[in-house]
């Protein structure tokens, strides 16, 4: 297997075909990139703007080139030593007509030979919630009529352009014109399907879905045949050569996902590099059994906050953002309201099936519990699980899941809440397989649908309710992080850095990826606002008196509230370009344009004073009106006094960017490197992270022959050093590759004054290593050195000589490095020389 040096993510639609990645492959090359990675290529809904949304799982996407100019793609990566990753999804597929599959289904239910490919439940008819209302309601308005689909000149139900497909034998021949309301709805009742609205999807829905998304429906790929139909492309380009790494997505959506990677291991070979979309939670370390190279590095993400917060100032941070909220915020309350929101609203048909199903198994069992109490013991497993998952089988649990399981049901029966013990039990009991016979088959589907819930529960709870109702420090709020407040320290990375390097040295780092909160730039900038919480609790109550004027007083409370305007500022303070002037109308309007949208999903996500299914128009437009207002080019003397305020924040943060960057690129594991990110990205969340770069202005000023030097501010603010430390950093990892897959991870500590401004680390192989030594909490000091500083060496690093990777001088250490005689924040690269 060939482990890729450094990947290179690439996110295809929204202006980005095969062609545009063909034409980027001799930057890839200089950017120092062994592989590419692609996101989905396979045919996807006709409006898709990501590809997850697949219609066929074994065709190119003819939208972004097809097969002809996926394979130019290929043969020119492969010309040019690069290899290919692709992204496969193998949990859901889109639930729309353009999906054969799904058409066919439609169209004959449970007879279909695709009845089986979809997680449905045929104990009923299958429900499609794509109407504006209930089907009753659309057809007496007239939104409902038969027409001949012109794809397939069958007569269907025609609902606004989308055509769903008479069933065989349901239509008779002297029947087809002139269908009056009451016959259309005898019509719609013979369909093995029931047109419903998609508001009642919640509740009702009688398939699978992907998190919330009722148009992505879930796969059965733990079926022989449905893996076989799902892959057979996927397969074919891998055993072909022409793909040499898989990542999967989703991979906790699965029924078993462990069985599945291990076909999928079987069937694509030893050779090919495979990762998984994996979450883990805070302890929670990847099943060491799976045949994969490790996670797609969110982890690694949430590592990187140790460094980069400044533990001290976390209390008083938290303590200026609860005056500002009014009260003191109990994040464990939030995450148990998020929790509780989301079981019984918004999965509400997931844990009714759930609820259901328990209460059958206690019937079978002669358990005499009562209905409601199972309710409730269910309902608080659901909330109190703190993982996205475990990984029962019908051959039972794996001990540390069970523990896991046992853990939490210690937990719950100590709380106050209304919750019997010996239920609790009931239900650990059903999830580790310890039923009676009688009882086994649902048993093993209560566990099923119950690990295939907590992970879209926890994501949905955490990720896109919680972090955008609690804004404490939004660089926080990020996937794979936890919500709640922790000890940051470097102790505490380093020792992560080193089970990283023991557990998954080959997985993906990451720093920024399509789904991210925000861009990773704009992060490290929101990192140091923990060094100065102070400072910015003043400027954020000076700028909401500047702007005062601009609050509405809706019957509901102030729009926005000073606890939402807190987030404003700092969502406005990481996006804002880092060249960016107060007098640029034209990038103003830019960044208005993204913030307006912005503003609107963090406002719907909250879920508080509205939502995506209840929209609060009234409040949306008052916040939005107030969002426009502090970029509209009149408000000058707000935008004056925030860009000043705000670059302290920018240029410690430009420091934190290139911080991350040396330690991804030199940490265990493969630095990702997601499209433009090479650069500076402030992006903001989905769709913003999803806009294509400007790889024309990327490739001119990594063909600079120049570089770009350390004292000027212009090469910090436009990216270009950073593109220079990832070129240059992705070159020496392609030059010693056992160095970064192989190597030991070796901690080192400074001393001195600026001890707490340093973190240092070595990658060491045999002969071979490397020192690397970064600043982090910068905020308030001057750009020279660390005077007074040294990072101590171990005995085998000291007494050799070294060359400076960015310098190229050569320099021979004692048992020391003097930090004080490197100029400036510039980060430390030191190799072992050859002689040595």
């Amino acid at each position: 297997m060939k482990i890729p040096t450094a990947t290179y993510r690439i996110q295809f639609r929204n202006g980005l075909n095969f062609d545009t990645a063909t034409g980027l492959i001799p930057y890839l090359k200089q950017l120092g990139i062994s592989h590419l990675y692609a996101s989905p290529v396979f045919t996807a809904t006709s409006d898709s703007t990501h590809g997850y949304d697949i219609t066929d799982a074994n065709e190119i996407d003819p939208s972004i080139g097809g097969r002809e100019g996926f394979d130019r793609m290929a043969q020119a990566l492969k010309a040019a030593g690069i290899g290919l990753i692709l992204d496969i999804v193998p949990n859901h597929m889109a639930a729309s007509p353009e999906n054969a599959w799904w058409r066919d289904v439609i169209e004959h239910g449970e007879k279909s030979r695709y009845a089986r490919h979809f997680d449905i439940d045929w104990s009923r008819r299958l429900t499609l919630p794509f109407l504006g209302d209930s089907f009753e309601d659309a057809l007496q308005k007239g939104e409902i009529t038969l027409k001949v689909d012109p794809l397939t000149g069958k007569p269907a139900f025609d609902y606004f352009g989308t055509y769903y497909p008479v069933a065989p034998g349901t239509l008779t021949a002297d029947n087809t014109d002139g269908l009056n309301k009451t016959e259309l709805a005898a019509l719609h009742e013979r369909q093995p399907y029931r047109l419903m609205c998609w508001r009642d999807a919640p509740r009702e829905l009688s398939y699978r879905r992907f998190f919330e998304i009722t148009g992505l429906a879930g796969v059965r790929v733990e079926d022989d045949v449905v893996f076989d139909d799902t892959h057979r492309l996927i397969l074919e380009l891998v055993h072909a050569g022409v793909v040499d790494g898989l990542r999967v997505d989703h991979v906790d959506g699965l029924a078993d996902p462990k069985a599945y990677l291990e076909r999928l291991r079987e069937k694509a070979g030893p050779d090919c590099y495979i990762t998984v979309e994996k979450i883990l939670g805070k302890g929670e370390r990847l099943p060491p059994d799976w045949p994969v190279s490790g996670t797609t590095g969110y982890e690694f993400i949430a590592s990187l906050s140790d460094v980069l917060v400044n533990d001290e100032n976390i209390a008083v941070l938290s303590e200026l953002y609860d005056n500002v909220v009014g009260k003191p915020v109990d994040l464990r309350n939030e995450l148990r309201a998020a929790k509780l929101m989301m079981v019984e609203k918004n999965f509400e048909g997931e844990f009714t099936a759930l609820w259901k199903l328990a209460t059958d198994i206690a019937g079978t069992e002669d358990a005499p519990y009562e209905e409601n109490d199972i309710r409730t013991a269910l309902r608080e497993l659901l909330i109190a699980f703190p993982v996205y998952r475990t990984y029962g089988t019908p051959r039972g649990m794996p001990a540390e899941d069970a523990a896991l399981l046992h853990k939490i049901l210690r937990k719950v029966s100590a709380t106050i809440l209304p919750v019997q013990a010996e239920i609790l039990a009931f239900l650990v009991r059903i999830l580790c397989g310890e039923t009676s016979a009688a009882a086994a088959s649902q048993a093993g589907l209560f566990r099923t649908r119950f690990q295939q819930l907590t992970g879209p529960l926890m994501a949905k709870s955490v990720e896109d309710t919680l972090f955008f109702r609690q804004n404490m420090e939004l660089a926080l709020n990020e996937v794979g992080a936890e919500p709640l407040i922790r000890t940051f320290s470097l102790s505490r990375f380093h020792t992560e850095m080193i089970k990283r390097c023991e557990e998954q040295p080959e997985a993906l780092s990451a720093t920024s990826t399509h789904d991210t909160k925000r861009g990773e730039d704009a992060r490290a900038r929101l990192f140091t606002l923990t060094e100065a919480p102070q400072e910015w609790a003043a400027c954020v109550k000076r700028w909401h008196r500047m702007n005062e004027s601009k609050v509405r007083i809706l019957p509901d409370g102030p729009a926005p509230r000073p606890a939402l305007t807190w987030m404003l500022y700092q969502a406005l303070a990481g996006a804002w370009p880092a060249t960016l002037a107060p007098q640029d109308e034209q990038g103003l309007q830019e960044l208005d344009d993204r913030f307006q949208s912005f503003v609107e999903k963090a406002l719907r996500e909250a879920k508080l004073r509205t939502s995506w299914d209840d929209n609060n128009e009234d409040y949306e437009k008052a916040v939005l009106n107030y969002a426009h207002h502090l970029l509209s080019p009149a408000n000058r003397l707000f935008l004056q006094d925030f860009h000043t305020s705000i670059q302290p924040f920018i240029q410690a943060g430009l420091v934190n960017s290139l911080t991350q960057t040396v330690i991804k690129l030199m940490a265990p594991g493969v630095p990702d490197i997601y499209q433009g990110s090479e650069a500076l990205n402030f992006s903001l969340v989905d769709p913003d992270n999803r806009r294509l770069p400007d790889f024309t202005r990327l490739e001119q000023r990594l063909r600079q022959d120049e570089k770009p030097a350390w004292d000027q501010q212009a090469y910090w603010q436009n990216g270009q050093l950073k593109q220079y430390v990832v070129a240059t950093l992705a070159g020496l990892r392609q030059q010693k590759p056992a160095l970064f897959q192989q190597g030991d991870y070796v901690p080192l500590s400074a001393t001195g004054k600026h001890a707490e401004n340093v973190i240092a680390f070595a990658r060491v192989s045999n002969d071979e290593a490397v020192i690397i030594a970064a600043p982090r909490l910068v905020l308030g000091l001057p750009a020279r050195g660390f005077p007074q500083t040294e990072i101590v060496l171990p005995p085998h690093l000291a007494y050799r000589p070294y060359r400076e990777l960015f310098s190229d001088k050569e320099i021979t250490l004692n048992n020391q490095i003097d930090m004080a005689v490197w100029p400036g924040f510039a980060p430390v690269i030191l190799i072992a020389s050859a002689s040595s």
